[in-house]
């Protein structure tokens, strides 16, 4: 069988049985897609021709075009898991993979907002209009809750309890997790919920809790737009992002003496040792003070 078919039925397996989300399988897909293309030119269609210099001169490659460390490592995760797939299924003997290391990536801390800027960006929505009210409280769920802005995009109205005060995420792998809502939010999303969603809906049928002008879910643009427009009018300096709110919940709970493994469930992280990058922010801050403040630093 063609590396061509073999592929086709490695994205479907990750679609089917790993249930991986349409914005990651888009990834591997590309990944691959450039894997096979550079196969293509050296004359290989057989996975059992594949040698494991292949790999690395692959790899070299995307280096020579300027690909990050970390982009040749999500690479190289992309090729693995395609490799080690056809191997479990018995369409070839060995993974070229196997002994190729991954580059070594070094750790970015996060950028996060202070506080006061917080404040700043949530209060710079114009909540007098319908669109306003809806920026307004759709800032406060993703300060609130961490949520990534794939999942605030995906949220139904169902999906929040305003009684209880938490709402229902659904992260990577369509995995569900309950994060807590605050009473600023949740009073923000009521108002949102009785007012502004009414008059922008204007009587269209809609399950998503946050809309945009034609009554549908709002899209990852719009709110990355959102977001920017109203750290503008904030005076914020600062590359603003969704994810940079995301980074903010995480910092200021950790700061405050929340629990490591509180934080990783409200942020929805499989492993603990992502959320520990955001303990490393605020050892930084810490030597920060410190070499500032003492007089022997």
């Amino acid at each position: 069988m063609s590396l061509e078919l073999l592929n086709d039925l490695f994205l479907d397996f990750l679609r089917s049985e790993r249930g991986l989300s349409g914005n990651t399988l888009e990834a591997y897909s590309s990944d691959l897609r450039d894997w096979l293309d550079f196969l293509a030119k050296a004359g290989i269609d057989e996975p059992e021709e594949i040698a494991p210099d292949r790999v690395r001169e692959h790899l070299l490659a995307l280096h020579q075009r300027g690909l990050s460390h970390r982009s040749q490592a999500r690479h190289l995760a992309a090729i693995r898991g395609l490799h080690r797939f056809l191997l479990r299924e018995r369409h070839c003997k060995r993974d070229p993979t196997e002994d190729i290391e991954t580059p070594r990536l070094r750790r970015k801390l996060p950028v996060f907002l202070t506080v006061v800027e917080v404040e700043q960006l949530l209060a710079a929505p114009d909540d007098r209009k319908p669109a306003g009210e809806r920026d307004r409280a759709m800032l406060e769920v993703l300060y609130a809750t961490g949520l990534r802005v794939s999942e605030l995009c995906s949220l139904s109205a169902d999906d929040v309890n305003l009684r209880d005060g938490y709402l229902i995420a659904r992260g990577k792998g369509s995995k569900e997790r309950i994060v807590p809502l605050g009473d600023y939010a949740v009073a923000w999303v009521k108002r949102w919920l009785e007012q502004g969603r009414e008059a922008m809906r204007k009587g269209r049928p809609s399950r998503a809790l946050f809309i945009g002008p034609r009554g549908t879910a709002i899209t990852r643009q719009g709110v990355w737009k959102i977001v920017r427009r109203c750290a503008l009018a904030a005076g914020i300096r600062k590359a603003l992002s969704p994810h940079k709110l995301r980074h903010s919940f995480a910092t200021h709970l950790l700061e405050r003496g929340a629990d490591l493994r509180a934080v990783q469930a409200m942020l929805g992280h499989a492993d603990i040792s992502t959320t520990q990058i955001y303990t490393h922010v605020d050892r930084a801050r810490v030597r920060a003070v410190y070499d500032k403040a003492h007089p022997r630093a």
